[in-house]
């Protein structure tokens, strides 16, 4: 075992032992120690987005930090499994300082654990990609993404790239930036698992973080990757503000025939981090798991989740 090994059995041991209200009196204790304006700032990051619960210092409104510690206890089995199928020392230094961080408030190990060598989503120690890639980019956003993989990999190596953007600014953004590239087609869709009609509902805070909802400003389609997509896709890349597990059913039959390399965004709930790799190993076991870091060291966001079928 190393140190590692040593820390996260350690720790999965003290949860293991604690009732679900001492795991969140623990967590509030850790919290409340950090210095104020670390607390605040946190408690901003929080509030801005709708993924992991409020978070009100004054009113002592700890929904969030409660909500860590449902995660924690009740499924511990599941961060042990995903600890236990990670397949570098990379990986469960990663799962290790997530933990670490939402339990312990502890910033040092997730700061160590911050990726500097490689762009995001693309370890290319992981993630091989030759000139016969289709590529999905699910969240294609301005086409940061495909604009990295295109000044790593190279500008010949793919085949053909699919682009799903839903806002409309930020859509003709993508289009301007990529319409040089040949055989890249960008889509104002949205991706799930069925067809059907919703609505953009708009974040208040960042336009990249808007949704897909029952009810919103402008009404768009949505469709699945399945239904969308004929040619056999090689690697998919997902980061659509907790959409991801609904994409993921409906690419199942592309993820069964051809196993394409998984870059999957695992941030947006508490709960995406284990379940998304069980997930995928429920629709098309086979899949060797990866976790790399591009967040900061404060609140553990931008953790990308690589599935290489082996």
């Amino acid at each position: 075992m190393n140190i590692i090994d040593i820390n996260f059995n350690n720790l999965m041991n003290l949860i293991d032992k604690q009732s679900l209200e001492e795991v969140y009196h623990t967590i509030i204790n850790k919290f409340k120690k950090i210095p104020l304006s670390m607390q605040n700032s946190i408690e901003d990051f929080i509030n801005k987005f709708p993924y992991w619960g409020n978070l009100d210092i004054k009113k002592e409104n700890y929904e969030e930090l409660y909500n860590r510690a449902i995660m924690l206890k009740q499924h511990i089995n599941d961060l042990k499994w995903l600890y236990e199928n990670l397949q570098d020392y990379r990986s469960k230094k990663v799962l290790f300082a997530i933990i670490n961080n939402l339990y312990n408030c502890d910033f040092v190990s997730l700061n160590s654990s911050i990726e500097t060598n490689y762009p995001h989503y693309f370890d290319l120690d992981l993630v091989k990609c030759t000139k016969d890639e289709v590529i999905v980019d699910l969240g294609a956003f301005n086409g940061d993404t495909i604009m990295d993989y295109l000044n790593y990999y190279g500008l010949h190596n793919y085949k053909s790239i699919y682009c799903y953007e839903i806002t409309k600014d930020i859509f003709s953004n993508l289009q301007n930036n990529l319409q040089y590239y040949p055989n890249i087609y960008c889509q104002r869709k949205a991706i799930s698992n069925k067809k059907e009609k919703l609505f953009i509902k708009e974040s208040k805070v960042d336009k990249s973080a808007n949704i897909v909802a029952s009810d919103g400003t402008e009404r768009i389609d949505v469709t699945t990757i399945d239904d969308d997509i004929k040619e056999n896709i090689s690697l998919i890349k997902m980061d659509i503000e907790g959409y991801e597990k609904k994409a993921l059913e409906g690419c199942q039959k592309q993820i069964q025939k051809n196993h394409p390399k998984l870059l999957i965004s695992v941030y947006h709930n508490h709960e995406d981090l284990w379940k998304i790799p069980k997930m995928i190993d429920e629709i098309c076991p086979g899949y060797q798991f990866y976790l790399r870091y591009y967040g900061n060291n404060i609140f553990p966001t931008e953790i990308v989740l690589i599935g290489i079928y082996n």
